[in-house]
């Protein structure tokens, strides 16, 4: 392939067209072609193989798209709650018979030019998926990934780093306490300080206590340190067979390439077993049950007394069944989706909660899917209240059906959807079809989506009624349902750490003089393991010649509308058009500055011109692909104390749909409503209850945004808008009882930021559509005319910078400077019910166009992967860590981290090692392969020429910025550590 992706390929035909070519019984590789299937509504052609010698299943789909993927997955059906699934996909990234280095996984992240790398655990499958757009990076790839899950060492070394193991907390010290250490067990405790998933994996647990979903795949901290080295082996013996296995390939490569490697580098050495790991159904419950379980108090929680979760959930029908799993996820979202559905106006309205229940919906990643509705935030009194209105919502529905327009809406947004084009598409499908797959579903028939919508409006139309005879006998007459309710217990982390240290002393009062000793050699004897300097020769690599020197450049015209300037770009949109505007916030006073975020989050929700919020959420629903308006702190490529800040309003629809889609935007920018307190009420809790929830999740955000702060001005306005800061706000927000001055604030913003006289716009769609789309975009600017007016900006010192880099006199960006701001230090830590930690450092360095930016940039991969990775994750047992460049910062983060001293102190030594210039050239090559992975990371259509318009850095300036980064030297990273 000589890295061209493109050589090969025939310029006559399509990749599509190629596989049609196909036929049934045909014979290739080891593999005989079953099926041969072209699905027009997403581009591709799907062939579906199975291995003779195995019984492997195979399916690739052929289609246009240079981002090729590989997945493979494997049926993982536990029967115990130590997480082995889970433990074993990391311990076999962890090195393989032809790839023996210590992990292979994360070395390959910086030897290859891979768009996407990843392994995960589901309740019954485990998935190796990875993407790239280079031909021979795919067959690097391949390798490394085939030897992994067929061949790996599962070494007990690796056993004890990934999944758990007693230790020394000083490993070098024998007379330090023993603690439980290990990747997966760190990572557990993280993702179950989490009363979200506290909740949902109690709720699958129960629904379904007869087979592998009554545990918990991932792991339980408790249950984890009763796995041992053996058990590990065993279920990898057994599970990871190709006999147990579904290969998925995507894109535009050759398919006979693919299956001749994976014949030879693994299938061939395999016989075919039985591998029976088949789930069985659920046995259905004659009567309905009831459960409770508690969890930890949330600090943020807008009301201490409104904390409690209450949730039904139905037993549904085998997911393999594809119509009837594409019906009851419509049917799904008829009942809870938006502000039309019953379940929202009986629920949601009435504010006796502050959001749906964590788990809300269909869910089809279980055998027999299941249906919940419940809300969060709720007060325990109101237990009985809300059991009922679940009841009589179910009997209103079958009363009274549907509306025709809220179906269509729906039917809509499939059309959309299989008209975007994503980047990772390939990515998209193959999780779409690994559940139903997985159990023995059809995955071509899942793809074939314009058949099902055929069907189900055939359905509707023969039995009008067809909707509500599900409703009925799925939940008014199923008697498999369980309520499952959640409360918090103050003394919720205190059982948890006793419980943890009762595990921790019961296994140690097992322990011999001798065992002790031996854990202390075996701590010493990792701790050196992950020290040693490892030799990753044996893996595949891509090599810098491999890396396109330059990059594609992007046409776009800048023209203008009704006096706004806007940026034209032609690309294959596939009969969608893309509408973004920038409106600044320069003259919006500063008191104002915190509700920003809000503004953003509501001005879309609370209806416009003559529709209330309801009929404007249909028509949202039926004219586009969706339409928000997010607050933008865009920090100047040359200058660290110069930023633009704005809102920025997107919003996509089908070319039939463009008048209708910039008459929403008139009404909102003409007459917005912002009256109705109540449905404002629904959306500041919701809004609140959102952030609360993410904080587990994004700690390390949090912790970066808050380090940045003060270091320079966008940094602080990043924190204003969506850091801690924000959180805390929005809490405040949500706890006052009287929002009439909210209500007074929401026209001043919006006079500020809905004006036509600091705006610009940009469309992308076709070369067919874009004439009239500019005119449409010209009736639109005149109907929000009179928006237009000159206000001073608050700051003065305004800076203008041109968007067309030929034409000085043309519109301009405007930017603040504060040349006086003072970089201070601080030092916070915010106290948060977790057992583990988010650590962050930040410092000020410079901006994007500096001669020294590609060096840090390389220097925080390189240290990441050469120096952090292995100190906070191998060494420390944090989940993750590294360091990143950007908006002017080098910043250094931790990912739900058991430490915090010792965190800081290797963001310290990092400097110092790479001060020291103890890396080689091999060291510089791995990262800057790793940057260029990045910054070559495909663009979608939608999305092309965006970075340019918002920040304003052209095709040139990432031109320059990619020749600096190919001539990063040794020298020049040692320098910029030292700077």
């Amino acid at each position: 392939f000589n890295g061209q992706p493109h050589t090969w390929k025939l310029k006559s035909t399509s990749a599509r067209e190629r596989a049609v070519q196909y036929q049934p019984g045909q014979k290739i590789h080891g593999f005989t072609v079953r099926e041969v299937v072209a699905v027009p509504d997403l581009f591709l052609t799907a062939v579906k193989l199975s291995h003779d010698k195995t019984g492997a299943q195979y399916l690739h789909a052929a289609r246009d798209d240079s981002n090729n993927l590989f997945s493979v997955q494997f049926r993982t059906t536990p029967m115990d709650s130590t997480g082995v699934p889970h433990i074993l996909e990391h311990t076999v990234l962890c090195g393989s018979e032809k790839y023996p280095c210590r992990d292979p996984f994360f070395k390959m992240l910086n030897r290859s030019l891979s768009t996407f790398m990843n392994a995960f655990t589901a309740s019954d499958y485990t998935m190796y998926p990875f993407s790239t757009q280079n031909g021979k990076d795919f067959q690097n790839l391949l390798s490394v990934y085939l030897d992994a899950v067929f061949f790996p060492c599962l070494r007990e070394q690796d056993f004890w780093q990934e999944g758990w193991r007693l230790e020394n907390e000083n490993p070098t010290d024998p007379n330090s306490p023993l603690v439980f250490k290990g990747v997966v067990f760190n990572e557990m405790k993280g993702a179950f300080s989490d009363n979200e998933r506290v909740y949902a994996q109690h709720l699958q647990n129960k629904l379904y206590p007869d087979h592998t979903y009554s545990v918990v795949s991932g792991g339980e901290p408790l249950a984890i340190p009763d796995l041992t080295w053996e058990q590990l082996r065993q279920f990898h013996a057994t599970h990871y067979h190709p006999s147990n296995a579904r290969f998925f390939t995507y894109g535009d490569l050759p398919l006979e390439q693919h299956l001749k490697q994976i014949q030879e580098e693994a299938l061939s050495k395999f016989e075919r077993i039985n591998p029976n790991t088949e789930v069985p159904s659920q046995p259905h419950w004659s009567s309905p049950r009831e459960d409770h379980v508690t969890c930890s108090p949330d600090a943020l929680a807008p009301d201490p007394a409104r904390q409690n979760t209450l949730c039904v959930s139905y037993l549904l029908g085998d997911i393999t069944d594809t119509f009837e799993g594409f019906t009851l996820s419509l049917l799904s979202s008829l009942m809870i989706s938006g502000p039309n559905s019953a379940f929202y106006k009986a629920l949601i309205e009435p504010k006796i909660g502050t959001d749906f229940s964590s788990v809300v919906g269909y869910d089809g990643s279980t055998k027999e899917a299941s249906f919940s509705i419940g809300l969060q935030g709720m007060a325990e009194e109101d237990t009985e209240r809300v059991k009922q209105i679940i009841s009589q919502t179910i009997d209103d529905i079958i009363e009274n059906g549907f509306e025709e327009g809220r179906i269509e809406a729906l039917l809509h947004k499939i059309e959309i959807q299989m008209k975007h084009q994503s980047t990772n598409f390939g990515l998209s499908l193959a999780s779409y079809i690994a559940s139903s797959w997985n159990h023995d579903g059809d995955p071509v028939e899942l793809l074939q989506i314009s058949n099902s919508v055929a069907e189900f409006r055939r359905a509707l139309k023969e039995n009008p009624h067809f909707l509500q005879d599900k409703v009925k006998h799925y939940f008014k007459e199923n008697t498999h349902r369980l309520t499952l309710s959640m409360s918090p217990d103050e003394a919720y982390m205190e059982k948890q750490s006793k419980a943890e240290e009762e595990k921790l002393q019961k296994k140690i009062q097992a322990l011999s003089d001798s065992d002790r000793k031996e854990i202390y050699e075996k701590g010493l004897e990792l701790l050196a393991a992950q020290s040693k300097t490892q030799d990753a020769s044996c893996l595949p690599a891509l090599k810098m010649s491999d890396i396109e020197p330059t990059i594609p450049i992007t046409p776009v015209q800048i023209g203008t509308a009704g006096g706004v300037p806007v940026q034209y770009c032609e690309q294959p949109t596939n009969g969608l058009v893309y509408f973004r505007a920038m409106c600044s916030l320069n003259t919006l006073p500063e008191e104002l500055r915190l509700y920003v975020p809000l503004f953003c989050s509501v001005i879309t929700k609370m209806g416009c011109g003559s529709l209330d919020y309801r009929q404007q959420a249909q028509q949202m629903d039926l004219r586009t692909g969706g339409m928000s308006v997010s607050t933008q702190v865009i920090p100047d490529s040359t200058q660290l104390d110069m930023y633009e800040q704005g809102v920025l309003l997107s919003s996509s629809c089908l070319e039939r749909n463009l008048p209708h889609m910039f008459q929403l935007w008139s009404d909102i920018f003409n007459s917005p409503n912002f009256d109705e307190v109540e449905r404002l009420r629904v959306l500041v809790m919701m809004a609140a209850q959102e952030l609360a929830n993410g904080i587990s999740y994004s700690g390390h955000m949090y912790a970066m945004t808050r380090a940045g702060r003060h270091l320079t001005p966008a940094g602080d306005l990043q924190e204003t808008f969506g850091g801690m800061e924000q959180v805390k706000f929005m809490k405040r927000i949500a706890e006052i009882s009287d929002l009439s001055q909210l209500i007074r604030t929401l026209p001043r913003i919006k006079k500020h930021l809905l004006n036509p006289d600091n705006m610009r716009c940009a469309i992308n769609t076709t070369p067919q559509k874009m004439s009239d789309t500019a005119a449409q975009l010209e009736s639109f600017m005149k109907k929000v005319a009179g928006n237009r007016k000159e206000r001073k900006p608050v700051r003065t010192n305004i800076i203008e910078r041109p968007l067309d880099s030929l034409d000085d006199s043309g519109p301009s960006r405007k930017l603040i400077s504060e040349f006086n701001f003072q970089p201070c230090q601080m030092k916070t830590f915010f106290q948060l019910p977790f057992p583990v930690n988010f650590v962050s450092e930040s410092i000020r360095t410079v901006p994007f166009s500096h001669e020294d930016y590609a060096s840090l940039c390389i220097l925080a991969r390189m240290m990441t992967a050469k120096f952090l990775h292995g100190e906070i994750r191998e060494k420390g047992g944090a989940y993750g860590g590294g360091a990143r460049v950007g908006g002017g910062l080098f910043s250094f983060y931790s990912y739900r981290d058991p430490n915090s001293v010792q965190t800081l102190s290797a963001f310290r030594k990092g400097v110092d090692w790479a001060k020291s210039g103890q890396f080689t050239q091999q060291d510089i090559d791995e990262a800057k392969l790793s940057v260029f992975s990045a910054v070559d990371s495909p663009v979608a259509p939608a999305d092309k020429g965006i970075g340019r318009f918002l920040s304003g850095v052209t095709d040139e300036m990432k031109q320059n910025h990619r020749e600096r980064l190919f001539a990063v030297s040794h020298k020049s990273l040692v320098e910029v550590a030292e700077r």
